[in-house]
Order: C-alpha cells, then sequence, then structure tokens
C-alpha cells in the first residue's frame, strides 16, 4: 500500500484537495482510503442514538454496522488522552492501491503540502519533513517553503493527480 500525505495550514485546502484526489484516482481505477488526523474532540456519534448511549454507559468500543457501511468507535480511556502513533491507524486499514493521510504533520511519509498565500503564505515549521511537492493557486517559490520538489497548480487536479501517481509509482 502506498502512502502519500496532503499538509499544510490550517484553512489552506487540504480537504478540497483530498476529496477531489480521491474522485479523480478512483476515477482512474485506482482503490484509494483517506485517513484524517483531528486536533480537537469530535465525534461521529450523537447524543440519543443507540450507539452514543452504549458509549455513554462506558463500552470501550462499539461497532455499527449495517449492509451499507459500519463504523467502529474505540474511547481512549487514559487521562490525559493518549495521542496513538500514526502506524496504529495505518494497520487498522484494509490495504488499498493509496492510502491519502490528510495532517500528521511530523511523520515521515511523502507529503504535498498545500500553500494559499491569500490565507497563509507562512512556511510550516521545520520539523515538518519530507515535503516532496507545494499545491498552490499563486506563483510561490519552493525555497521560501524549504521544499526541492515541483510547485503544481491546485487548481489542477489532473496535474496534481499525475504527479502523485507518478510520484507513489501506482500502476495496475
Amino acid at each position: 500500500m502506498k502512502i502519500f500525505g496532503i499538509t499544510g495550514w490550517k484553512n489552506s485546502g487540504k480537504t478540497t484537495l483530498v476529496v477531489k484526489l480521491v474522485e479523480t484516482l478512483t476515477a482512474r481505477g485506482y482503490r484509494v482510503s483517506t485517513l484524517k488526523h483531528a486536533h480537537h474532540h469530535f465525534d461521529i456519534d450523537h447524543q440519543g442514538t443507540d450507539s452514543f448511549r452504549h458509549r455513554e454507559a462506558g463500552a470501550q468500543e462499539v461497532l455499527v454496522a449495517s449492509g451499507k457501511r459500519w463504523a467502529l468507535i474505540h474511547e481512549v480511556k487514559s487521562n490525559p488522552p493518549e495521542e496513538l502513533p500514526l502506524q496504529y491507524f495505518i494497520d487498522k486499514m484494509k490495504p488499498v492501491d493509496l492510502l491519502l493521510i490528510e495532517g500528521f504533520k511530523q511523520e515521515a511519509f511523502p507529503k504535498l503540502m498545500v500553500v494559499r498565500p491569500d490565507h497563509n503564505a507562512e512556511p510550516l515549521p521545520a520539523d515538518v519533513g519530507n515535503v516532496v511537492a507545494i499545491a498552490s493557486d499563486a506563483g510561490v517559490s519552493t525555497k521560501v517553503y524549504g521544499v526541492e520538489g515541483p510547485v503544481l497548480d491546485l487548481n489542477n487536479i489532473e496535474m496534481v493527480a499525475d504527479y502523485v501517481e507518478a510520484y507513489c509509482q501506482l500502476k495496475f
């Protein structure tokens, strides 16, 4: 399974790019999954549902299943909450052609940095490693961002998808 990341500052367009990449690469016949880091408390369940009540009662894990999808909700009971390593989550994923990861900036997998100077032109911190390219909606210098790879047109999804496909050596 190939792994490639999308990173950048908040509201830079990372999620929009991931969605477009998934649409484009799956249309090309690849099996693609995504893994997204959340820095804040989130919940995929809500008060009043049976599964929410199961968790509220103290269940460590709740699996909700139907004929169309399933979701496993695992409660982290440590105090303070423990940030599990990325590999823990990758190991939970079913193998596909490409796993796109949004977030996890400090991890070692190759990443494309989304830069939109109108929203946030500052470089990411120095500990964000393995950035292999930039996708931007404006002309930016790779030297400013400490990236040796190309600058891709953020608005040209085919160009970005071509780059990811070539970089990850995806093939049928």
